[in-house]
């Protein structure tokens, strides 16, 4: 299976043309500026429009909306092929997805818990034989590291990521952090479309599974 992943549009989506041919389509979260409602049915308009044979999203701080929303609600607005995942997994072909949009706290933005027992909860509802994770935000250490120069990943998420035996780990929130980094168990990749100043600079990444 070919999977095409990209995160963090903030609302440019349809300025990504051409995309790249892959079996599945991943989006790790921020699909909007402000998670406004006008903003999200745009989104869920184009997602389900595209060509490809499997599509799953995640919400991301930014996507205020989805807080509001329950999983099923959504999951009724978009095509047989598309899944919406929140703290939920789904299995195609045999692969099993966790994705979860929550990440440490940062001011007062969607989806933020509080580092410590209270993130942790979510991260233990993650499955042990999960293959591919998919979260908003960064591990600690891993493809985190801010253009101030501090890692700011979540240190329970790596704790997670490291007891269980994933074959890829998927996020995106930390734009400066675009990139592919292999371990001797996982591959984790940053898939953010724009850069720190909110510019499309990156390009989508594509893997074989």
């Amino acid at each position: 299976m070919k999977i095409l992943f990209i995160s963090d549009t903030h609302g440019q989506h349809r300025k990504l043309r051409n995309l790249p041919e892959a079996d599945m389509l991943i989006h790790g979260g921020d699909v909007s500026k402000r998670g406004e409602d006008h903003e999200i049915e745009d989104f869920i308009r184009w997602f389900s429009q595209l060509d490809f044979q499997y599509k799953i999203f995640i919400a991301g701080n930014h996507d205020f909306y989805f807080e509001d929303e329950t999983v099923n609600r959504i999951q009724k607005m978009l095509p047989q092929n598309t899944y919406y995942l929140c703290d939920t997994g789904v299995i195609i072909e045999g692969l099993n997805f966790w994705g979860s949009p929550i990440s440490p706290t940062f001011f007062n933005w969607a989806f933020n818990r509080d580092r410590g027992k209270e993130i942790a909860k979510y991260w233990n509802k993650i499955p042990e034989n999960t293959d591919i994770l998919i979260t908003h935000g960064p591990p600690f250490g891993v493809l985190d590291l801010t253009q101030s120069g501090l890692h700011v990943g979540c240190e329970d998420l790596l704790k997670k990521v490291k007891s269980i035996k994933l074959q890829y780990h998927l996020f995106g929130h930390i734009h400066e952090a675009y990139g592919v980094y292999e371990s001797a168990q996982t591959t984790f990749i940053n898939g953010s479309i724009l850069d720190e100043n909110y510019v499309i600079t990156n390009q989508p990444i594509v893997f074989n599974l």
